[in-house]
């Protein structure tokens, strides 16, 4: 068997452009290396703090940066690339213009797949964190509108400790508060809507809670590990015994 190289790495098919921070990623997210069944290649983006990408719209002096970073990982052998933060999809159109493999920014593509799942009767709540900043632009750069999808978005609660440390950048966080957090703000979309039969999580760091999520509010729960999964097998099919036929 002939094997081609011409990279330092390999077995490293799903490329993840990383912000800038500093605070724990737990088991579940994204920036969490043991989340994943297989090997993942992480690049940061340098001064892509979450205060300049948390906004109306990413900060567009971050574009060229995480257009470098996406060439970078290219070159250096992924076979698909994401990003750790669901409110850079401004930025998808960009970016899958700019590589030559499979871009996807955020667990938001899921919502069109989400809603031709559902019964039309049925609604889909967005989970994220500052619920005020979710806008048409987030939307449309997933290649949706609000218009054609109406979805139910649910930020966390004004004091909630969540965004202190994932916005906020901070060094520690405490696991059990952030869950309970998660699952209160699951509980109380239901009860707000109890039309929701299925939940998109715009945020990234919100995947080590998503079986608390689940449990709370009893409808699926997507995001963006489930995207990732689905690009890794799509570019490393599994190979099944061929059998003869009976």
């Amino acid at each position: 068997m002939r094997v081609k190289g011409g990279y330092t790495n390999y077995g490293e098919s799903i490329g993840i452009l990383m912000l800038d921070t500093v605070f724990p990623r737990l088991p579940g997210d994204i920036g969490n290396a043991s989340t994943y069944g297989f090997p993942v290649r992480y690049k940061v983006v340098r001064g892509a703090s979450p205060d300049k990408i948390m906004g109306d719209a990413p900060d567009l002096a971050l574009l060229q940066p995480f257009i470098e970073a996406a060439q970078e990982l290219e070159r250096e052998g992924v076979k698909a690339i994401t990003t750790s933060c669901g409110f850079l999809t401004p930025f998808q159109k960009e970016l899958a213009r700019t590589v030559n493999i499979p871009v996807f920014t955020s667990g938001l593509l899921l919502v069109p797949l989400v809603r031709t799942m559902l019964n039309p009767d049925r609604a889909i709540a967005v989970l994220t964190e500052r619920a005020q900043h979710l806008n048409e632009r987030h939307f449309n750069g997933a290649g949706w509108s609000a218009r054609d999808i109406p979805v139910i978005v649910k930020g966390l609660k004004p004091d909630a400790v969540f965004p202190t440390v994932f916005i906020g950048n901070r060094p520690e966080l405490d696991s059990d508060i952030l869950r309970e957090e998660m699952t209160e703000m699951a509980r109380s979309v239901m009860a707000e809507h109890p039309e929701v039969g299925a939940i998109v999580l715009e945020c990234t760091n919100m995947g080590p809670f998503s079986a608390a999520i689940r449990a709370a509010a009893g409808v699926p729960v997507f995001g963006i590990n489930n995207l990732i999964e689905m690009l890794y097998y799509s570019v490393n099919p599994p190979r099944f015994p061929v059998t003869a036929l009976e």
